[in-house]
């Protein structure tokens, strides 16, 4: 029997969004598959348990509130959440569990998971959890570069490590930058002061990571910092809480005023749902967004999006 790597969420609300719950991931069958992952890389023995730990499921408790049922009409796709479509397979996989035994085996089950969701044909959208959940995610994706990675977020985190921890929330674009697969880093929304110093700002860089920040963000607009996003490949997206402003997004560890309000977020969202040359595959289709120092995914896949007259996704068409 091979080894148990997702376990069902722990309260009331079993699923995202009304999604099956699909715990077997050796024989997965789906086109989407969230999955949890609470748990990071702690910096101090406070931070094991800290309030990102109950991060999914309290976005899992929170979904019915966003879409009170899957066959309801949505204005924001002008449709129901699949449209109607019975072919779409968008499951829920739960929770990677933590193991007081060994203490980092979290991390190992993540990469394992996400591998399989991968080998499943399915696009993985992972909720945090802090932002370390990262390291371990990209991880899983050697051999399917490259990877153009958009980092949505208040902080740059590309410090090398903190308190002798290189896999933890500081860290996850450095750690990328490491990974051959990876080839363009996006960041967006750097605002005020985190843990980075002149050294970390100074190597970013020098590796080659376009950096917008908020206030560039602000002058010039969503649109035209995403048109700065290379074309080809398939991309990882990854949403930091706070990269909202705090208006808007309150219950993060680190807010920084100044960040962008729901609006920005949702045009990098509308982003992944548009047409664009994909390395010969055609075109990219890709996930929704999650909250809440949350790392999502998305990759090449062959699903056709009905797009409006200002190029937001409307429909799934097949």
């Amino acid at each position: 029997m091979s080894e148990i790597l997702t376990v069902a969420p722990q309260t009331n609300h079993k699923s995202l969004l009304f999604s099956e719950l699909a715990l077997d991931l050796d024989n997965l069958r789906a086109h989407f598959a969230v999955l949890g992952m609470p748990y990071g890389a702690a910096y101090t023995p406070q931070d094991y348990n800290n309030d990102q730990t109950r991060a999914p499921t309290a976005i899992r408790q929170a979904s019915d509130r966003v879409i009170r049922g899957p066959e309801r009409y949505d204005f924001d796709i002008d449709g129901p959440l699949l449209q109607g479509r019975e072919d779409i397979r968008f499951v829920d996989c739960g929770d990677v569990p933590a193991d007081l035994s060994e203490p980092r085996g979290h991390f190992r089950r993540a990469e394992s998971a996400v591998r399989k969701i991968l080998a499943a044909g399915a696009i993985p959208i992972v909720l945090g959890g802090d932002h370390g959940i990262t390291n371990p995610v990209l991880r899983a994706f050697d051999g399917q570069g490259p990877l153009t990675i958009v980092h949505l977020d208040a902080h740059l985190d590309w410090r090398d490590e903190v308190n002798g921890v290189k896999d933890g929330l500081s860290s996850p674009m450095r750690r990328a930058s490491e990974l051959p697969y990876v080839k363009n880093i996006i960041q967006i929304g750097m605002r005020a002061s985190g843990s980075a110093r002149q050294e970390e700002a100074d190597y970013a860089r020098q590796w080659g990571a376009s950096i917008t920040t908020a206030y560039e963000l602000h002058d010039i607009g969503m649109d035209a910092v995403l048109e700065r996003i290379p074309d080809g490949g398939r991309y990882y997206l990854t949403i930091d809480a706070d990269g909202l402003d705090p208006a808007c997004m309150p219950a993060v560890a680190g807010p920084a005023p100044g960040g962008g309000h729901f609006r920005p977020g949702a045009q990098i969202d509308s982003w992944t749902g548009q047409e664009r040359p994909c390395g010969g595959n055609g075109f990219c289709g890709n996930s929704t967004i999650a909250g809440y120092s949350s790392t999502l995914l998305h990759d090449c896949r062959p699903v056709d999006i009905e797009l409006d007259r200002r190029g937001h996704p409307r429909r799934l068409l097949r």
